[in-house]
């Protein structure tokens, strides 16, 4: 399919295994709905044929919570880039990971902002080197999946942009996943953050990040921290249940406040 992203880059890898994993669930495009933010990865929500809304900066998961309290039926998920979700919005991921909101947030990670400059961003890795950060980045970047953990989502997961079967299989999980789901897309940017770092070709980027990770489901999300020097550990960390954002509305609505317990509780 012949789309705007440069060559190597993981953007449209994504996006192919998010059509996969659509079909596969089985749920009607009508019953669907994607929401992006700005940058590379914001272009997303044009090149698939559902309800989309293109969000301002950093703000993708506020509109997309605003839309699945409209409109519960809706399967809504966020496809959005890494400056986008948390350098800019990390805040909202944290209240939404909180609230439990049944989302499907799909975070492609390529370690800068690709889009407007290649300038540093949250995820950029220690020493590397960026548009501002141009003698190497001295801030400890996030390690997405501790986050999204920490936070409450009930479901979290990493993958390279190039293993695009098992993405597309946590991309089925995580849309049918009730609750507050994250997937991680590890993409190499060769245009601006593999240049500057020396990284070779967008060919050499695939296969460095390739033979540079490591497959270890069910691990603590805090031993997957990118770190030089180490594996980059890739797999499925958590899968559990508890309830939505839209259970407890409801059951509040049904029994009244459960805080306080009763008159004289402390």
């Amino acid at each position: 399919m012949p789309h705007i992203w440069c060559p190597g880059c993981g953007i449209g890898s994504a996006v192919s295994a998010c059509i996969t994993a659509i079909q596969r669930t089985g749920i009607p495009p009508r019953r669907m709905a994607v929401v992006s933010g700005i940058g590379c990865t914001g272009r997303v929500a044009g090149y698939l044929n559902l309800d989309s809304f293109h969000t301002t900066h950093g703000r993708a998961i506020p509109f997309a919570t605003g839309l699945k309290l409209a409109k519960p039926e809706l399967n809504v998920f966020v496809f959005s880039g890494e400056g986008d979700l948390f350098s800019i919005g990390g805040n909202h991921f944290i209240h939404a990971a909180r609230r439990n909101i049944d989302l499907t947030v799909i975070c492609v990670n390529n370690m800068n902002y690709g889009m407007t400059g290649g300038q540093v961003s949250a995820n950029t890795p220690l020493g590397a080197r960026t548009t501002t950060s141009p003698y190497g980045n001295t801030e400890i970047p996030l390690n997405l999946p501790s986050l999204a953990a920490a936070c409450g989502a009930v479901y979290v997961a990493r993958w390279l942009s190039v293993d695009v079967r098992r993405l597309a299989r946590a991309f089925e999980e995580a849309l049918l996943k009730p609750g507050l789901s994250f997937v991680e897309v590890i993409s190499p940017c060769p245009t601006a953050f593999g240049r500057r770092n020396r990284l070779g070709t967008a060919r050499e980027m695939i296969r460095l990040y390739n033979s540079q990770s490591v497959i270890r489901n069910n691990v603590h999300p805090d031993e997957t921290v990118i770190q030089e020097g180490q594996k980059l550990v890739l797999g499925k960390f958590v899968d559990l249940e508890r309830p939505t954002f839209q259970d407890r509305l409801a059951a509040a609505a049904s029994t009244g406040p459960a805080w306080p317990a009763g008159k004289g509780s402390s």
